[in-house]
């Protein structure tokens, strides 16, 4: 009898320590309409989540800034720029923007800035400090085009799922 309580117990350990895996995990899982793509920062190999070709086409350019922006279709258009970032400065410049006068924050919080401004219509930005190795990013949507809460949503989701990938290391 202890020895099938033992094995039970035993058992249901496994069933749950294999059902729980990291949010990071769920997330990129969980992004239907969503596809993986790779990039190279600074001799950095990453990939991130960004919408699938069903949303138009994935374009990524490497500007002579250092930044790779990366565009697929009219609802996602985002800049990934290695560096600390600083969201207190950003929070000031958004604040003190004479022109897209600040209306609300959807989010505020330690490494990330989403809100709600407004030129002539209601539009929204995000800035957001994304660490997935030793070096910090930051990403923020490319500003021009006018974007919905929505669309800047799917941005920031797809941010936080910038990860650093294994260097494939040749066969010798």
């Amino acid at each position: 009898m202890k020895s099938f309580i033992l094995l039970l117990f035993a058992s249901s350990i496994l069933f749950f320590a294999s059902c729980a895996g990291s949010k990071k995990e769920e997330t990129t899982a969980s992004m239907s309409g969503m596809m993986e793509v790779d990039l190279k920062m600074n001799g950095t190999p990453l990939s991130i989540m960004v919408p699938d070709s069903t949303k138009g086409k994935v374009e990524i350019v490497e500007q002579p800034w250092g930044a790779t922006e990366i565009q697929v279709g009219k609802d996602f258009q985002i800049s990934i720029e290695e560096g600390e970032g600083d969201i207190a400065l950003m929070k000031s410049d958004i604040a003190g923007n004479d022109v897209n006068k600040f209306k609300r924050f959807v989010k505020d919080e330690t490494t990330l800035l989403f809100w709600e401004s407004a030129i002539t219509a209601p539009e929204c930005h995000f800035y957001t400090i994304v660490k997935p190795g030793t070096v910090p990013y930051v990403i923020q949507d490319i500003k021009g085009d006018v974007f919905s809460e929505n669309a800047v949503q799917t941005m920031v989701d797809a941010a936080k799922t910038l990860k650093t990938k294994e260097a494939v290391k040749p066969n010798s």
